[in-house]
């Protein structure tokens, strides 16, 4: 039986033209002018576990530096951080850790 447009298997990512795999990921939060400071600490410190000095950190360097990565790890685990940044009202990207 052929393929069909909806049977047709994808390239995997190593075998894609112009696709690297990378084994670390990064969820990437950015700041915006809506939630306040106290808020974001509080998001980081219930969905990540961080402690205040952490969370606090991590949420000045997205009010100083318009971003911050909070989190680092396999894809889908920062797939589901970035899912879970937005369910709290942030703006979160995922963003490839370039290997050295």
């Amino acid at each position: 039986m052929a393929p069909t447009p909806l049977t047709k298997q994808r390239p995997s990512a190593q075998s894609a033209p112009g696709v690297s795999k990378h084994a670390q990921w990064s969820t990437v939060v950015w700041d915006d002018p809506v939630n306040t400071m106290a808020y974001v600490t509080q998001v980081f410190r219930r969905h990540f576990g961080y402690g205040l000095e952490r969370a606090s950190s991590l949420m000045l360097k997205v009010h100083n530096n318009g971003k911050a990565v909070v989190s680092t790890g396999p894809k889908e685990r920062m797939e589901a951080d970035v899912y879970a940044m937005h369910s709290y009202g942030l703006k979160a990207t995922l963003e490839p850790v370039e290997s050295t």
